[in-house]
């Protein structure tokens, strides 16, 4: 006896019609020169779908999908019908810039069944993500460590569509801002998506979700972000901002197609992240005050070095914050403006209008001002003209890529610099890195082991300032990995930097004449008694500030100087 599986072949016929009407409305769309849309592939913003009563909307056969301050997108069957077009013109004659996209009635009908869902969703406020509100505090409150995080989002997964994508991008970014994370990682794999959160500068997995969550998560991020949907083979770059109590923190998104899916990193510009002191940076005593001495000049350069990711943009910022007054114009060339401060005139590299480093440096020449800080000097004509404005009475800030501050001189040269007018213009060449503070709470102290006392030993014989030395070199603090309501369990909370500065002086001077290499610049530098990176990692280390592992993944401990 022969059995059919026929619950099994009507899904396949389901499944064939629907795939013909996608077919036909993408072909519509060539015709009628509409980009298409699969709403089943969408993620509907509540906010977009609110602007159109649902009887309306079902009546003109139009659905409101996406919605980013006055842009909005909409999807329709059928561009000529009149009933179509009176929607349209409406939210125009509201102000609102309307992009239109042609869709199947299947689509349609996914978008109206959301209406019922309105009751769930919480409104957004003009292109902002809002989580203002007592309830999303508790969630920040609640998301104050990655397990809870992952638990939070597993168990929204299976909730309602249309509340579900909201409440899920609610929970990362505030999970995000509650762990005080830099960046959120989406990465798709084969057959799961990976997310991950940056903090203190390490990855960290929060959790892995279905490939469905992930497309309907990341329409609505890039609706956010004022990003193409239909783009999905090139790179795009966006941002949008979150408001909380008020205040607004900026995200700055990134995707990049890859294997599995468009990848997607976003930015966390917090503001309160970004604003330490000078004093609160981890420099020495003694080099902060000699610091501070070189940016109270009235003229004169200060560069600041290290890799991308080590604090450079956090120290100028602390340089600007101690110099700006009422009585200075402070003029920035940044790419971008990653964070706004008052009081200064800040401008952003627009490549489309021809407004680089270069030109955007001789346009604040023309404004007159005290100080300028370049974002970086990347090549010979910013670097020259930099250098012409710290010799005639501007105070320039900016920054190199180079491995320590010694490299800075080198780096200047081969970038067509004279020696002969850098002993003029530099007054100080500061290196850095960031490394992860070991937890107050929950860190604990062992005697250091034989490999760790000859790397203490050798450093410290190094250190020319004998008055910075510890009076304990046995004993060594590491990171706890128990349970900690601090640190969440990382054994870290927070990062400080470690530095290192050869200031401008005659033997400096005196040596450049020769373009010496790296090593012989840092020798030169050794009697200004300022610890080298290596020096002041190892300081921090036995006051138990980090850990030697920590100072490893930053560092090379076996560097000789």
């Amino acid at each position: 006896m022969v059995q059919f599986a026929d619950t099994e072949q009507e899904k396949r016929l389901e499944l064939l019609r629907k795939r013909e009407a996608e077919e036909l409305a993408e072909i519509l769309s060539q015709k009628y020169d509409l980009p298409y849309v699969d709403l089943s592939l969408v993620a509907i913003n509540t906010d977009a779908l609110r602007l159109i009563a649902e009887a309306e909307a079902r009546d003109a056969e139009v659905a409101a999908f996406g919605k980013v301050g006055k842009r909005v997108s909409i999807a329709v069957r059928s561009p000529e019908n009149a009933k179509t077009k009176t929607a349209i013109q409406k939210l125009q004659d509201l102000g609102y810039i309307v992009t239109l996209f042609l869709c199947s009635d299947e689509s349609l009908r996914r978008a109206f069944d959301h209406y019922q869902d309105l009751s769930y969703a919480i409104q957004n406020q003009a292109g902002i993500f809002d989580l203002a509100g007592g309830d999303l505090e508790g969630l920040i409150a609640e998301a104050t460590s990655v397990p809870k995080i992952s638990n939070l989002i597993a168990s929204t997964i299976s909730l309602k569509r249309a509340y579900r994508t909201t409440r899920i991008l609610q929970i990362i970014l505030a999970g995000g801002l509650s762990t005080e994370a830099s960046d959120i990682h989406f990465e798709p794999e084969e057959k799961a998506v990976r997310l991950r959160y940056r903090l203190d500068g390490v990855l960290l997995d929060v959790l892995s979700f279905d490939e469905e969550t992930y497309r309907l998560v990341l329409s609505r991020l890039k609706l956010l972000s004022g990003l193409k949907l239909n783009v999905t083979e090139s790179a795009q770059d966006g941002r949008f901002s979150i408001k909380i109590k008020g205040e607004e923190i900026e995200m700055r998104t990134s995707i990049l197609p890859g294997n599995y899916g468009e990848t997607m990193v976003m930015r966390i510009l917090n503001p309160k992240t970004i604003g330490v002191p000078l004093e609160g940076l981890g420099m020495e005593e003694k080099l902060r005050i000699r610091i501070e001495k070189e940016i109270d000049k009235p003229n004169g350069m200060v560069l600041t070095t290290g890799p991308t990711g080590s604090g450079k943009t956090t120290t100028l910022y602390a340089f600007l914050r101690k110099v700006n007054s009422s009585e200075t114009k402070i003029i920035t060339i940044e790419d971008p403006i990653e964070y706004h401060l008052s009081g200064i005139v800040q401008t952003q590299v627009d490549k489309e209008k021809n407004y680089t480093f270069a030109s955007g440096l001789r346009s604040a020449l023309r404004q007159d001002p005290d100080i300028i800080m370049v974002g970086e000097i990347r090549d010979e004509e910013v670097a020259t003209t930099a250098i012409n404005a710290a010799l005639t009475g501007h105070l320039v800030f900016s920054t190199l890529h180079t491995n320590d501050a010694a490299g800075s001189f080198p780096r200047l040269i081969d970038l067509g610099v004279s020696e002969k007018v850098m002993s003029s213009s530099v007054n100080v060449a500061i290196a850095q890195r960031l490394v992860r503070k070991l937890c107050p709470t929950c860190k604990k102290q062992r005697p250091a082991n034989a490999q760790e006392e000859e790397i203490i030993s050798r450093t410290l014989a190094g250190v020319v300032d004998k008055s910075l030395l510890p009076e304990n070199r046995k004993i060594v603090s590491e990171a706890s990995t128990g349970k900690c309501d601090t640190c969440g369990g990382r054994g870290y909370k927070g990062r400080v930097g470690i530095f290192e500065a050869i200031f401008m002086d005659k033997k400096i001077e005196e040596i450049l004449r020769s373009k010496p290499s790296e090593r012989e610049i840092f020798a030169a530098a050794r009697a200004q008694g300022t610890p080298s990176m290596i020096e002041d990692g190892i300081l921090k280390a036995l006051r138990g500030v980090t850990s030697f592992e920590e100072l490893r993944r930053v560092v090379d401990l076996d560097a000789l100087p």
